[in-house]
């Protein structure tokens, strides 16, 4: 995978502040102190129908859940690398912000297996790392059917955790490169792409990469702004969602 390019290089504040511990303190702190209970990521599938819209409070809570179940049922410590293998959907962006409260290392290459832990799909339960974890992605939060001895069901497994985290400290956030790195990559996205605190965003991008993940995600949530995110689009009711969802900018 190539090195992603910053635009800025990265400097320490000299206000007396200090770095975020962890991406997701990064990418959430302003939106839960701003504006906690707006819409910041709103997904549809039209393709069933689905649409599912959660704010800052809503996605932190769900953060927390999954980085308290990857660090005391998975095992997951500060420096693993985890690998998220799952679609853009708002349950990945709720895995990814967990993997950052916990400190690892999200990794997007299934072919990467150099890692402490899976994050995938029914298709990709024949990872060869260490811990599997599998998502149904299913709109009522029902479980993987037929799962092999071993494999935790997320669905199941998430609900009895705590939707509170404390972080113990991060090492690398993606793609190899630390926590600032990453954020000032996903603000230099952000101001490419003129994205600010008052916009609605609709994309139908992938998150495959690393790329990806930074332009697509990232950017509208270090800009403050509220991601409409569209699978299997169909085109006679983007003209339409643009108007109910009050879109200002689009992610072509």
């Amino acid at each position: 995978m190539r090195q992603l390019t910053l635009l800025h290089p990265i400097s320490i504040p000299k206000d007396g502040t200090t770095m975020p511990a962890t991406l997701t303190d990064a990418l959430l702190d302003p939106a839960l102190t701003r504006d906690p209970a707006g819409p910041r990521i709103t997904w549809y599938d039209d393709a069933t129908g689905e649409r599912i819209e959660l704010s800052a409070v809503t996605l932190a809570n769900w953060a927390a859940k999954t980085a308290n179940l990857l660090r005391d049922e998975i095992g997951i410590a500060p420096g693993d690398r985890v690998a998220v293998l799952l679609p853009a959907h708002w349950q990945t962006a709720a895995v990814l912000l967990g993997v950052w409260w916990a400190g690892a290392e999200a990794v997007l290459d299934a072919d990467d297996t150099d890692v402490a832990a899976a994050l995938v799909t029914a298709d990709g339960l024949d990872s060869d790392a260490p811990e599997v974890v599998a998502l149904s992605l299913h709109a009522f939060g029902l479980p993987v059917p037929d799962l092999p001895l071993g494999i935790v069901d997320y669905a199941t497994a998430v609900r009895v955790h705590g939707d509170a985290f404390s972080p113990a400290g991060a090492g690398a956030a993606l793609s190899g490169m630390s926590v600032a790195e990453i954020a000032t990559a996903a603000a230099d996205a952000a101001e490419r792409s003129g994205l600010t605190a008052a916009d609605r965003v609709l994309s139908s991008r992938t998150w495959s990469t690393a790329d990806d993940l930074v332009e697509s995600l990232l950017a509208p949530l270090v800009a403050g702004a509220s991601l409409v995110q569209v699978a299997h689009p169909d085109p006679d009711r983007q003209e339409r969602r643009v108007e109910t969802e009050k879109v200002t900018r689009s992610l072509s």
